[in-house]
C-alpha cells in the first residue's frame, strides 16, 4: 500500500469530505454509491474540524455478562498492532451487539491510551462517553450516541474488516471524517485529490458567478454548465 507524506495528508485536510468525494468521482475508481458511511453518525465536538488517518479496526460487545468474574480480560495485543500501523491513526470500532450502543466503547481513559498510540480520533457505530473530558484533549469522537456506562465491554477481534453504517473498512484504509460524513479515500489517487478539487472549484465558481450576475438566463446557465 502507498502511504501519503504528512504534506500530502495536510493538503487533503484543507478540504471537506464533500469536496473530496466529488474529486474521487472524477477518477472513476469506484461507484458513486460506495466509499462513505450512511446517515447515523454524530460529530461530537464542533471544535474539531476534521480528522484524517489510517484505520485501526476492532469489534466489541458490551451486553454479554462474563461467564466467570465481573469483567472480560483485555486483549492488549491490539496496542502493538496499532503502533505498527502507519500514522496518523483512526480507531474504528464496530459495536456488534444486537443493540449497538448499549455500552460506551470509549471514554477518557481509552482516549488517553489511543492518543498515546498516535490515534487522532475514534469512529464507531456504538456509543461514547466522558464528552467534557475528551473534548478538552482535541481528540475526535464520531459516534452513534452517548452512553454513561461501558457495560461489559470487551474486544471480539481486531485488525479484521468492520462496517460502520454501510462503509466497509479494512485495517490500513485511508479515512477522512468531518461533520459532513465519514469517507474512505483510495490510496492510489489520494495524492492527486487536491489538484482535482481545485479544478472542480474553478468550474463551480463560474456557475455560481453566472447565477449571481445580471446576465443570468436559463439558456446561459445551460451553456456554462455544458
Amino acid at each position: 500500500m502507498t502511504y501519503l507524506t504528512p504534506e500530502q495528508l495536510n493538503a487533503i485536510q484543507r478540504y471537506d469530505s464533500c469536496a473530496i468525494l466529488n474529486a474521487i468521482e472524477t477518477f472513476g475508481v469506484r461507484l458513486r454509491i460506495d466509499g462513505y458511511a450512511r446517515p447515523g453518525l454524530t460529530w461530537m465536538f464542533p471544535s474539531v474540524k476534521s480528522i484524517a488517518g489510517y484505520a485501526c479496526t476492532m469489534r466489541i460487545k458490551s451486553s454479554n455478562v462474563p461467564v466467570t468474574g465481573s469483567i472480560y480480560p483485555d486483549k492488549t495485543e491490539w496496542w502493538q498492532d496499532v503502533q505498527a500501523s502507519p500514522a496518523p491513526r483512526i480507531a474504528v470500532v464496530e459495536d456488534v451487539d444486537e443493540a449497538a450502543g448499549f455500552g460506551s466503547v470509549a471514554g477518557d481513559v481509552h482516549v488517553a491510551i489511543m492518543q498515546s498510540l498516535g490515534c487522532v480520533g475514534l469512529v464507531t457505530n456504538g456509543s461514547v462517553r466522558d464528552l467534557d473530558a475528551v473534548e478538552k484533549t482535541g481528540f475526535a469522537f464520531y459516534a452513534r450516541s452517548v452512553s454513561p456506562s461501558h457495560g461489559y465491554e470487551h474486544m471480539v477481534d481486531h485488525n479484521e474488516p468492520v462496517e460502520i453504517y454501510g462503509l466497509r473498512i479494512q485495517a490500513g484504509d485511508l479515512l477522512y471524517a468531518d461533520r459532513n460524513g465519514l469517507i474512505s479515500i483510495p490510496t492510489e489517487i489520494a495524492g492527486e485529490i487536491p489538484a482535482a478539487i481545485e479544478g472542480q472549484r474553478r468550474k463551480e465558481r463560474r456557475i455560481i458567478e453566472f447565477c449571481r450576475s445580471p446576465e443570468f438566463s436559463v439558456e446561459g446557465l445551460q451553456e456554462v454548465i455544458g
